[in-house]
């Protein structure tokens, strides 16, 4: 089994479900009382937060890096990043820390790709879905046709990530909110729904399109990851 370096706290809310799920599924495979061998690195949240409304992207591209060194120096086999936004700045991630990181987009449009879905729907922060650092990957890797919100309904996602969602606020307003988006998205051809934010299974269980939960997905492959020979 190999070790997994999670890097967390973007926020905690999402990273209480990676570790739960991570723990599960490796018991799940393995029985008996097996569990997980895992190092997090878990960030205060108000500070990223900070650094990401005031366009520092330099400055968040060298504290996931030093993350990433933490975690390789306490025996992390490769690492795991938490969060769709900040994908952004770890493009080259692999080449200075020096250990393989499990993309999240990746993961995702791997799994969009096994339901055969061409046309998706992508949620997440403002970052996430107007940026092409994470669409760019699901368009030219996995051939997807990806539709986002329009510009109001985008500050609404965004909005309810930041102000509720990270907290571990869920409001049957805000899933309305998010259903009724969806539905549009729905109208605009989308086959399924992208939960491209981590917080955002915390609101969206279930929607009469498939979804795709990208904590989830991503937590569920570090474990294939984890106990690959």
């Amino acid at each position: 089994m190999k070790t997994i370096g999670l890097i967390g706290g973007m926020s905690w809310e999402s990273t209480v479900p990676y570790y739960e799920i991570i723990n599960r599924e490796t018991n799940r495979a393995l029985g008996k009382n097996r569990s997980a061998k895992i190092v997090l690195y878990s960030f205060d949240f108000e500070a990223i937060e900070e650094l990401q409304y005031a366009g520092r992207w330099d400055e968040l591209r060298r504290l996931i890096l030093d993350a990433g060194m933490k975690l390789k120096n306490a025996g992390a086999d490769f690492a795991v990043l938490c969060t769709n936004t900040m994908h952004k700045v770890a493009g080259d991630f692999e080449s200075e820390v020096g250990i393989p990181l499990l993309h999240i987009a990746r993961a995702v449009g791997e799994k969009v790709r096994e339901k055969g879905i061409e046309r998706v729907g992508l949620l997440g922060t403002k970052f996430t879905m107007e940026e092409n650092f994470y669409r760019q990957i699901l368009e030219d890797a996995f051939r997807l046709e990806v539709l986002i919100p329009g510009e109001e309904d985008r500050k609404i996602v965004n909005s309810t990530i930041y102000g509720e969602l990270v907290k571990g606020i869920v409001r049957e307003e805000s899933k309305k909110e998010y259903e009724r988006i969806m539905d549009r998205m729905k109208e605009g051809g989308a086959e399924g729904i992208i939960l491209g934010c981590t917080e955002i299974g915390l609101l969206i269980k279930n929607y009469n399109l498939p979804i795709f939960d990208s904590a989830e997905i991503h937590a569920r492959q570090a474990v294939m990851m984890s106990l690959a020979e």
